[in-house]
């Protein structure tokens, strides 16, 4: 494949693109408003040219959810799925990839449909390497952990477009000279990554922070590595961590459909407890290769 293609992009309705070409309009309200919402998906391509995309069931029906919650219309999945396959089908890169799926709410001025857009690209580097383990630093994520409870207009859950702060709080990160961030709340709760759930081994028990009323997207890859455990015997539980139990637990790591299975090395410096087993079986669970 020319390097020029190393980028894929199709339109549903359209199909796969050349490049360049628009794809959106200037008053689209995915690019206005943040009013849009995403999926990444992974994507592994064998040698003979052979892919296989990750989990695709449950990343389409997060964001149809996704788009529910944003006031979008039902979302033609069967669309979606042939769009993806003509733009899967056609990349020709071996080793892993992102496919990225976009849908925004279309023109915020003149008429028309939502948009939906498809993009694939070959995983970056430093996501691969975050495998081998991440520092972190907590930041303020401004509100308390029950602050969804009552106020479903913040859409909690919701995987929208709008990641200006998630992107400030990498920013923050990299200042630092760590790789990743752990939101906290106001009332002294770890909550999430930018772009990761949370997972600590604390007792005997995976523990994961809960959904709901904390705004916490749910993670696919964080229900899938759970799932994995419970079927194997090992306790599971979701309940609100405080930060000083980091310094206590038998391991913490970042879960994502890109990264995987990214153990915590630090927190502000101080070293996290590393268990090589765990990670293991975990990046078995979510269906990565360690």
């Amino acid at each position: 494949m020319p390097a020029e293609q190393s980028l894929l992009v199709a339109v549903l309705g359209r199909g796969l693109l050349p490049r360049p070409v628009p794809v959106a309009t200037a008053d689209d309200l995915g690019l206005t408003r943040g009013d849009g919402v995403f999926e990444s998906v992974r994507v592994v391509t064998t040698p003979d040219g052979t892919s296989t995309v990750g989990q695709l069931d449950e990343h389409l029906a997060r964001l149809s959810r996704s788009f529910a919650g944003i006031g979008g219309p039902t979302p033609d999945l069967e669309a979606w799925r042939r769009l993806i396959d003509e733009i899967v089908g056609t990349w020709r890169f071996t080793g892993e990839a992102i496919l990225k799926l976009m849908i925004t709410n279309g023109p915020g001025v003149l008429p028309g449909s939502p948009l939906g857009v498809a993009t694939m690209s070959q995983m970056p580097d430093e996501w691969v390497s975050a495998r081998e383990g991440v520092d972190v630093t907590l930041l303020s994520r401004g509100y308390r952990s029950d602050s969804f409870a009552e106020a479903p207009w913040l859409l909690g859950g919701v995987k929208t477009m709008s990641y200006a702060v998630n992107m400030a709080a990498e920013r923050e990160a990299t200042a630092r000279g760590v790789d990743d961030v752990i939101f906290t709340s106001v009332d002294g709760y770890l909550l999430e990554a930018p772009t990761s759930g949370l997972v600590a081994y604390e007792d005997g028990t995976l523990v994961t922070t809960p959904t709901g009323a904390t705004g916490i997207l749910g993670s696919i890859t964080v229900d899938t590595a759970l799932d994995g455990a419970d079927e194997d015997g090992v306790e599971t539980s979701s309940r609100l961590l405080r930060p000083e139990e980091l310094e206590t637990v038998d391991g913490a790591w970042l879960l994502d459909s890109a990264t995987g299975v990214a153990p915590i090395l630090t927190v502000d410096g101080a070293p996290v407890r590393q268990n090589p087993e765990m990670t293991a079986r975990l990046r078995h669970w979510a269906g990565f290769v360690a």
